[in-house]
């Protein structure tokens, strides 16, 4: 399988490896304490992607925040950290809280809305916002703006008509558009081998006339080369690419599922050796860019962050019941909705 884009590479400075880096553990850090709450019966419902870390910080740092069209899926909690979206946040969605700043209370936790970074909201329908991605996309190209848009998913939405259809309409007009596929071997609690004959999600690719790469998930490194090779190959004209990064969950599929049922402890013991924060922790002691000392010191302050993060959202003011209703059914004249009145 190709690892990255041969003879293209996206240098990452010492600063940056850091930010990165501390990125994953904040989100894994928080992502364990989103489980937790629900186990504790202060979280109706989790959803989060222990293990995903590498290829969605990768992600964040491959684009222009701010610029390009980011259409993530309901795992993506290291990338919207790595975006810059602030822990105390996410837990306020966790809590259906009103100062949610995706849904103000009204959606499922993690999905994602944030119109000043052009994060786009989503629904819980899989791989609905793959033709929202293409028509974003398609809107750029007319316009002759320079933005990309990235869209990600897990593979089971591979198996949907929405990326099959998206795929193709991108294709036809060459559109700026990254499908990012975070393949976990999951679609809840079937394998990727039932879902699909081919062995990898980037060996479609060659069905649109697209190119498609498949990256090493937790390797933040080659992801991030890989994707911003792809996000490249978009602003330059030359899209939309496929891009599938093998990964793996370790936690359940939600809050909800008990795992144990279709997964061996024996392959969840074996990816864990390859866990993504891990592998770039050694990464980075090995190159002398950071100590075991420096390493606990910044793990406890991300405890200790993620911790008054919860007690934050967790405080905030819940949602007003009269506010039900509200942006469901009509409010006013036409005039004042349009804000001439």
């Amino acid at each position: 399988m190709a690892i990255q884009a041969k003879g293209l590479e996206a240098p990452v400075e010492p600063d940056q490896r850091l930010r990165m880096y501390r990125d994953m553990l904040v989100a894994r850090e928080l992502s364990d304490r989103m489980f937790t709450l629900n186990r504790q019966g202060r979280a109706a419902f989790a959803i989060t992607g222990q293990g995903h870390e590498a290829v969605q910080v990768a992600a964040a740092h491959a684009v222009r925040p701010g610029v390009d069209w980011i259409l993530p899926y309901y795992r993506d909690v290291a990338m919207m950290i790595a975006l810059g979206m602030k822990p105390r946040d996410i837990l306020l969605g966790l809590f259906a809280k009103a100062d949610d700043p995706n849904s103000g209370g009204r959606q499922m936790p993690c999905h994602w809305s944030w119109p000043e970074m052009r994060v786009v909201t989503r629904s819980s329908v899989i791989a609905a916002n793959l033709p929202h991605a293409a028509g974003i996309a398609y809107a750029s190209k007319l316009r002759g703006l320079d933005e990309v848009t990235l869209v990600s998913f897990g593979e089971g939405a591979t198996s949907e008509g929405d990326f099959h259809e998206s795929v193709n309409f991108a294709a036809i007009h060459q559109l700026p558009v990254v499908f990012l596929c975070e393949n976990n071997g999951y679609a809840i609690s079937e394998s990727s081998e039932k879902q699909m004959a081919v062995k990898h999600v980037a060996d479609r690719a060659k069905g649109y006339g697209i190119i498609g790469q498949t990256v090493d998930g937790n390797d933040l490194i080659a992801a991030h080369q890989t994707l911003s090779w792809g996000v490249g190959e978009c602003r330059r004209g030359r899209g939309p690419v496929l891009i599938e990064a093998k990964t793996y969950r370790f936690s359940p599929h939600t809050s909800s599922d008990d795992d144990r049922r279709y997964r061996p402890r024996e392959e969840v013991e074996e990816w864990a050796k390859r866990d993504p924060i891990d592998r770039f922790r050694t990464r980075l002691q090995g190159e002398g860019a950071l100590t075991p000392d420096d390493d606990r010191a910044l793990r406890d302050t991300v405890k200790r962050e993620i911790a008054e993060a919860v007690a934050g959202a967790e405080a905030a003011p819940d949602c007003d019941p009269a506010d039900t209703a509200r942006y469901v059914y009509f409010e006013g004249d036409s005039a004042q909705q349009r804000g001439a009145g």
